[in-house]
């Protein structure tokens, strides 16, 4: 890479002045002995030990020895001394920097010793590659910068690294002409799939994680089922789970990351679920059964992620709090702490996001061509959230707030079925779309391909059909 290329040639070429330095040192001692030996003949005794202690000075501490020889010749000697001298007193060292709340990428850049202007340049230079907001408290970040043996301070700023994914890279530093290079570096990865079976004696992450599926890929198994089973409830000791995910290795095997599962299933007692991953020609993903039908998501009654929420307000007739009569409620209020996230009910399109009167901060979605949800009062609406964005059950989508006609921090959640709003809390409102078509028999080839790599996995499977809550 350009930029570590020039980094290392600049810690040789600073070993390599030092050597110089050094070799220029002994040689002008030399030169004086051989001078002085010319001298020697035609002075005293007492003479001889003056040129001595000016020829000590000038090779151990560079005194003022102008007497006897050129001003301009020792003025370099000293200043050679010096650089040589500044050099040996310091080192190039890399530091890991843990970002701090209300650290902001200058805020770093100048504890690294860098100016306003330079801070500014680098600032604008990685800005091209790597959004600085989404530095987060935690994160680690590498520098490589010049210090004081002694002192330990910051004498030089070198470079700086930043990690925007595991195995990916973005390197920031000045070259020789002061200008700010960026160069974006990327490991090899080498993906493999890997597979897991194994029986369910308590919790099913303990389960998963002592077959050594990782923390990540467990997570992503619970989300597929989780509004399908009630893990709670549905499970009992002796139940199953299969799995086929993909993880990316460097060249040392080293797992960098995780990657998708390809397949899942659970195993309850007589009754097996088992989803297959796809991607249709749109370039949606979702997961299916062997025959192409999609998991029947029902919505979630509670979209938020402080999952202890108080109902503040039930669905239907109400006393309302500021216009102080009675009206109907046409939704169910969540009281909760401000900023809490608000996630989407189900998969589904954005029809609406954005500040809509008494309700406030306001996001519609529809799902299907039966049943839309909408959500108000938000603090915000999250990043990347508009009209015609395809969002995920679960997918953050705002923050709980108290914008428009409301007394404090909640959620109004409402669903719509056909044009007309329902009870939330009674509804069972069913979302995906089944395969058909050309996605249809592209995602047959995909599970007899799955099928017949892992064929011991498969052996004893039955006809897969939908557990029952």
């Amino acid at each position: 890479m350009q930029i570590l290329k020039y980094i290392n040639l600049r810690h040789k070429n600073r070993q390599k002045i030092i050597t110089i330095g050094y070799a220029v040192a002994v040689t002008f001692a030399f030169i004086l002995s051989l001078t002085n030996n010319q001298v020697e003949a035609s002075v005293s005794r007492e003479e001889r030990l003056d040129y001595l202690m000016i020829e000590n000075n000038v090779v151990n501490n560079l005194s003022d020895p102008q007497t006897i020889y050129p001003e301009d010749s020792v003025d370099n000697i000293k200043s050679l001394f010096s650089m040589v001298s500044s050099l040996v007193s310091q080192k190039d060292v890399d530091r890991e920097i843990t970002v701090q709340k209300g650290d902001t990428l200058i805020s770093i850049l100048s504890d690294l010793g860098l100016d306003r202007e330079q801070a500014n340049d680098v600032f604008y230079a990685l800005k091209k590659y790597y959004d600085p907001r989404d530095l987060r408290a935690g994160q680690k970040l590498s520098a490589n910068v010049t210090v004081n043996n002694r002192s330990q301070e910051i004498v030089q700023f070198n470079s700086l690294t930043i990690e925007p994914a595991a195995g990916e890279r973005i390197v920031a530093a000045f070259d020789e002409n002061g200008q700010v290079n960026i160069a974006k570096d990327k490991d090899e990865l080498i993906e493999e799939v890997n597979s897991a079976s194994g029986s369910i004696d308590g919790l099913i992450s303990t389960a998963m994680r002592n077959k050594g599926v990782p923390n990540r890929v467990v997570n992503n198994f619970v989300a597929i089922f989780n509004y399908a089973v009630d893990f709670r409830r549905d499970l009992r000791k002796g139940d199953r789970f299969e799995i086929i995910y993909e993880n990316y290795i460097d060249k040392n095997g080293e797992m960098v990351r995780s990657g998708n599962i390809l397949y899942a299933a659970l195993i309850l007692r007589k009754d097996k679920i088992a989803m297959y991953r796809f991607k249709d020609k749109k370039g949606n993903v979702d997961y299916y059964t062997e025959k192409g039908q999609a998991l029947k998501k029902t919505l979630d009654k509670k979209p938020l992620a402080f999952r202890n929420a108080r109902i503040s307000s039930p669905f239907g007739k109400r006393y309302h709090p500021i216009l102080r009569q009675t009206k109907i409620h046409w939704g169910v209020d969540y009281a909760a702490p401000r900023g809490t996230k608000i996630f989407a009910g189900g998969d589904g399109v954005v029809q609406v996001a954005k500040y809509n009167g008494s309700y406030g901060n306001y996001v519609k979605i529809r799902h299907n061509s039966e049943f839309s949800t909408a959500y108000g009062h938000m603090q915000r609406i999250a990043k990347g959230i508009r009209p015609g964005v395809r969002v995920k059950q679960g997918q953050v989508i705002g923050y709980v707030g108290s914008t428009g006609r409301s007394t404090g921090p909640h959620l109004h959640y409402e669903v719509v079925k056909n044009g007309r709003r329902v009870n939330p809390r009674t509804i069972r409102a069913a979302t995906g779309e089944n395969l058909k078509g050309t996605d249809l028999k592209n995602f047959k080839k995909v599970v007899a391909d799955l099928q017949t790599s892992y064929k011991s996995m498969f052996a004893q499977s039955k006809e897969p059909k939908m557990a029952k809550k």
